[in-house]
């Protein structure tokens, strides 16, 4: 009897033993899960920084916008659901990407007259804008024009052109697109911002009839003309006069999406790379902004969105080694708020592209690397 109660006193022992090794296992899988995993950043985005009306929020704290242009809160972006398409794109999830095109027609997209894409809802998806934002619009026809060239569907084409051709119509200025026009007042900028001369979205949109190829290549020109200090690369193209201009402060996401920009059309941005690596190499870390002239930080802080941005720049020209360093430490920065598992969260706050540049970074890491 007593070796009985000690046998079985032992299985029990063991059987305690092996859950508990089981959980550990578990437990440490998915934190190794969670910092090499891009679905975890989807998933934090789709259960945190969704809209009851399924719009992305731009924070995740809410706030109030105290003027229509600043966006504030649970406002969403239309920048944010260009993104979110292209990630449904790159990840294959059409699904995905047909909720989104929802969202687009329902909520972003302004049907009465042209049919143009107004750059920020309030959480309820009213809207009191009357302007479009270029890039976030050549992201979205981007996505677009990629989708339905992986799936076939020509509702994609129909409504990409439907969008193109307002942007044709009545956003550009001298024969350039510009960023932004107001639809209301009839006006448009006298400026494009290089960081819109999207060439990927250009160039789907030469590729399916939207803009000729003479337009095209004047982008190109636009690009490959470009001026540069011997590292970055100027903020503005003043279209009247024909001049660019540099800001003194320099955001660095701006000069990321300048350089996959040449980057897609095989030119690679040397010295900017250089002084990328030479930053990081040096100092471990890569700042939000720098002062042109002296090239010192003039930011404190370390962005997710810069790092994800830096990882697609070193995809798209072929340095699988440094894009590897930089979502080292990127990831570094994911998780850390356990109430947030898989989101970019400091503070109780965040930002939505600190979510959704690292998620098509590392979902463009995952299919490169394979």
């Amino acid at each position: 009897m007593t070796t009985w109660i000690s046998t079985r006193k032992k299985t029990i022992l063991a059987i305690i033993v092996a859950l508990a090794l089981t959980g550990i296992v578990f437990i440490a899988y998915s934190i190794i899960q969670s910092k090499e995993n891009p679905d975890v950043t989807a998933a934090f985005i789709e259960e945190h920084m969704t809209n009851d009306n399924g719009t992305l929020a731009t924070y995740l704290k809410p706030a109030s916008s105290e003027h229509p242009d600043i966006v504030a809160g649970r406002e969403a972006l239309s920048e944010s659901l260009g993104l979110w398409m292209q990630y449904a794109v790159l990840s294959d999830d059409r699904s995905r990407f047909d909720d989104s095109v929802q969202l687009l027609t329902t909520y972003f997209l302004y049907q009465e007259q042209e049919p143009y894409i107004r750059w920020k809802l309030r959480p309820d998806g009213e809207s009191e804008v009357t302007t479009n934002a270029l890039g976030d619009d050549l992201r979205i026809l981007d996505a677009l024009l990629k989708a339905f060239k992986r799936w076939g569907d020509e509702e994609y084409l129909q409504l990409a052109k439907e969008i193109g051709s307002t942007l044709q119509a009545s956003a550009q200025t001298l024969g350039y697109f510009v960023d932004y026009h107001d639809f209301e007042r009839n006006e448009s900028a006298a400026v494009l911002s290089l960081v819109y001369a999207d060439i990927s979205a250009l160039r789907e949109m030469q590729n399916n009839g939207i803009l000729s190829r003479q337009e095209y290549e004047q982008y190109q020109d636009l690009l490959s003309q470009m001026p540069s200090d011997g590292v970055f690369y100027p903020k503005i193209y003043q279209i009247g006069s024909g001049q660019y201009e540099y800001d003194a402060s320099v955001n660095l996401i701006d000069q990321l999406i300048v350089g996959i920009h040449l980057a897609e059309m095989d030119q690679r941005p040397k010295e900017l790379i250089q002084f990328l690596k030479g930053e990081f190499q040096q100092n471990q870390q890569l700042a939000g902004g720098y002062n042109r002239k002296t090239r010192k930080p003039d930011a404190t802080y370390e962005s997710p969105a810069v790092y994800g941005l830096a990882i697609i720049l070193a995809l798209k020209t072929n340095d699988l080694p440094w894009a590897r360093q930089l979502h080292d430490r990127m990831i570094q920065f994911r998780g850390q708020d356990p109430d947030y598992p898989g989101g970019y969260v400091f503070d109780g706050n965040t930002h939505a592209f600190d979510n959704l540049f690292p998620l098509l970074a590392e979902t463009l890491l995952e299919s490169t690397g394979k």
